[in-house]
């Protein structure tokens, strides 16, 4: 993927999240010098598996696990201190230091404890109208950065301008908590006691994550920007209201770093060889049942943030065309093929059909895309096991022409394919 006109690579997930991003950052980031976040929070969950051990990072950059790579997240992540300190001791007790090569942007907001007490009451008071939020405080932080009461990393260099903030901000959390009936209320006391004891480690990872950037790429090194959650989650582009409050399109990575986008070389999107989804929201391809069930199973499907089962269903071309369009996408890297490895037929969808009217178009409105009937082709199954494939040619050959069509479909080539977790059980294409 590096080469020397491909040094700064976005990696951005292009259905609704849970696409297999961190294995795929992982992979790359064997060839990569620095790794940054730049978007989302602590709702991430990416999975590593080096070896037998298993890796579920939150907040740190899936390039953790190489003991070269330098780190970084940047100021378009919110920062839950308390998570990324607890992260770093995960890590340390298992024989990864990641400190010292560790940078977190100084212009990144914080996640504070009245921000998870928001999230959960406005979950709560839904009903059945729930979003699906993990309740980490991710929408309430942005809100406070949109709105300009946010509280930054550089902040905590001055404890009064920190008191000032919080005050405001639990007294707003409780107003807001009230509304909702929610006894429980915001204790800013509590919440400057728990900053007072994160407060140095937190300011001594401090960075410009940009100016690191790019000092990086200027010296030669690569660099991988991985995103968090996926393209259909995304606040502009995505399933609104259904989706996260951050940009997770390539377009985000850029400003989430501070850097220009001119400085990106190539944008490579993470998809399924079928679709997954979280939480509530609409979902054309989705399985119901035995089918379900199945697909699930086989794929371990359930979050790793949250534990909740996925919701699975065949690959949606629709979906993967107009996520590739928004990130300008110039290849795919297809994961979890093997899941598919027993069903004697797999379904691909092509298109929609709305108001019995057939369109390629993704709709904007969520209540239209609830609307819609997917069109599928079926394809043969291949009944066979690709995990120790490592090549395209050793692939059995309904695989192939079944990539052949998911490229065909999306109308982008696809460069690596997953044919298990393992870090090894990748096929490189051309």
């Amino acid at each position: 993927m590096f080469d020397d006109k491909t040094r700064c690579v976005v990696l951005v997930g292009v259905q609704w999240g849970d696409e297999g991003k961190g294995k795929i950052t992982d992979v790359l980031a064997e060839q990569a010098t620095l790794v940054a976040r730049y978007q989302g929070g602590a709702n991430a969950g990416h999975t590593v598996l080096v070896d037998e051990d298993e890796f579920i990072l939150h907040l740190i950059p899936s390039g953790a696990l190489y003991p070269d790579v330098r780190c970084v997240l940047g100021n378009g992540v919110v920062l839950d201190p308390k998570t990324l300190i607890d992260e770093i001791e995960m890590l340390k007790s298992r024989g990864v230091d990641i400190e010292d090569r560790l940078g977190v942007s100084r212009r990144a907001h914080l996640v504070l404890p009245y921000h998870k007490q928001l999230d959960g009451a406005k979950e709560a008071a839904k009903g059945a109208g729930k979003i699906g939020t993990t309740k980490r405080g991710i929408g309430p932080a942005y809100r406070d950065k949109i709105s300009r009461n946010g509280l930054r990393v550089c902040d905590l260099a001055d404890r009064d301008y920190c008191w000032n903030v919080v005050r405001e901000g639990a007294a707003a959390a409780n107003a807001i908590l009230d509304y909702y009936g929610v006894e429980e209320r915001a204790d800013s006391e509590a919440v400057m006691s728990g900053l007072a004891a994160l407060t140095p480690r937190i300011l001594a990872l401090g960075t410009d994550s940009g100016e690191e950037i790019r000092n990086e790429l200027a010296r030669g090194g690569n660099v991988l920007l991985e995103g968090a959650q996926g393209s259909l989650l995304d606040v502009d582009h995505g399933t609104y209201p259904f989706g996260t409050s951050s940009t997770t399109t390539a377009g985000g990575a850029a400003a989430g770093v501070g850097i220009g986008p001119t400085l990106i070389d190539e944008v490579l999107g993470v998809v399924k060889a079928y679709t997954t989804r979280v939480g509530a929201g609409p979902f054309p391809t989705e399985l119901q049942g035995d089918e379900a069930d199945r697909l699930r199973n086989l794929g371990a499907e359930f979050g790793a943030t949250t534990g909740r089962p996925r919701r699975p269903g065949w690959f949606d071309g629709v979906v993967v065309r107009h996520a590739a369009g928004v990130n300008g996408l110039t290849g795919l890297a297809v994961t979890k093929l093997d899941v598919l490895d027993s069903f004697d037929e797999v379904l691909l969808g092509v298109g929609y059909q709305l108001d019995g009217v057939a369109t390629a178009h993704f709709p904007e409105r969520s209540a239209d895309i609830e609307r819609v009937r997917p069109v599928y082709e079926k394809e043969a199954g291949w009944n066979a096991d690709t995990g120790a494939c490592r090549s395209w040619d050793e692939l059995p050959e309904a695989a192939r022409h079944y990539l052949k069509r998911i490229e065909t479909v999306s109308e982008v080539p696809i460069r690596l394919v997953s044919v298990g977790s393992a870090r090894s059980q990748i096929v490189r294409v051309g």
